[in-house]
C-alpha cells in the first residue's frame, strides 16, 4: 500500500525514475564493495525448507511455499538471506576481512505494507567474516560510517546527473541505543521515538533492538536466531 503525500510532485519522470535506480544498484555496489570488502555473490530465490536455511524473520512469519514435481520435493521462496549468506562464506572459502554482498529478491506476505515495505523485496544483503575480537560497538560504529559514506557518495553521483535532486543526507552518523531513546521518551511507541529522534538528528544508528528493554518491551522485533541483541541495530536516515 503506497500512500502519496498531497501536493507531492515527483522530481523525476517514470522514465528517469528507472533509470536513476538502475545507476544507483550500479554505483552502490561498488561503493559498498569497496568499503567492506565484499564481492558480488549470486543469492537463491528459492529454498529446501529441509535445510533450514531459510531465515524466519521474527519466527512468525509464513514463508511461500509450492512444491517442484520434477523433483518430489517442496521449495520455499526466501524471506531473508541471513542463515544463507553464512553458509555461502563457509562453502565459498572467505578469509577474515571479506564478505559477500547480494542483489537479493524474497517474497514476505505478513509483511506490514507501508512506503517502504512490500511483500515483495529487492534489496542489498550482505555479510562479512569477522573476528571474536572484532564484535564490539566500536568496530560496529566503523563500519555503519563506511556504509553512510558509501550511500552519500551514491547520491552525490546520482544527483550530477540529475541536478533537480534536492535530496540532501546528513554524512555525521549519531548512535543512540534502543534504551536510551525510550528513556528520552518513555511514553512514545517505539517508531514514534525514530520518528522524532531522526528528525532532530537525521541520520541515526539505532543499536541493541530485539531484546527487552526496561519497560520489559522491545524497541522492535528480531529473529529469535540473533545472540547478540546489543550488536543489532537499524540506520535510518531523513533528507
Amino acid at each position: 500500500m503506497t500512500i502519496i503525500p498531497e501536493g507531492y510532485e515527483p522530481q523525476l519522470s517514470l522514465y528517469d525514475t528507472q533509470r536513476a535506480i538502475e545507476r544507483i544498484k550500479h554505483v552502490f555496489l561498488a561503493k559498498l564493495c569497496a568499503a567492506l570488502h565484499l564481492v558480488r555473490v549470486t543469492a537463491p530465490l528459492v529454498v529446501d525448507p529441509s535445510t533450514g536455511i531459510n531465515d524466519n524473520l521474527n519466527g512468525v512469519e509464513r514463508p511461500v511455499g509450492f512444491d517442484v514435481p520434477a523433483v518430489g520435493a517442496d521449495a520455499e521462496v526466501v524471506q531473508s538471506l541471513a542463515k544463507w549468506k553464512r553458509y555461502a562464506l563457509k562453502r565459498y572459502d572467505f578469509n577474515v576481512g571479506k564478505g559477500v554482498l547480494c542483489d537479493m529478491n524474497a517474497i514476505r506476505r505478513d509483511e506490514e505494507l507501508d512506503n517502504l515495505h512490500s511483500i515483495y523485496v529487492d534489496q542489498w544483503d550482505w555479510e562479512k567474516v569477522i573476528t571474536k575480537d572484532q564484535r564490539t560497538s566500536e568496530y560496529l560504529h566503523e563500519v555503519v560510517n563506511r556504509i553512510v559514506t558509501a550511500i552519500c557518495g551514491t547520491l552525490d553521483e546520482l544527483k550530477w546527473y540529475y541536478p533537480q535532486l534536492e535530496t540532501d543526507l546528513e554524512r555525521n552518523v549519531t548512535f543512540v541505543t534502543a534504551q536510551e531513546l525510550e528513556d528520552l521518551y518513555p511514553t512514545l511507541e517505539p517508531k514514534e521515538r525514530e520518528n522524532r529522534f531522526v528528525a532532530e538528528h537525521r541520520t541515526v544508528f539505532i543499536q541493541s533492538i530485539g531484546g527487552a528493554l526496561r519497560s520489559g518491551k522491545p524497541h522492535d522485533g528480531r529473529s529469535p536466531d540473533y545472540d547478540d541483541w546489543d550488536l543489532n541495530g537499524d540506520l535510518l536516515f531523513s533528507a
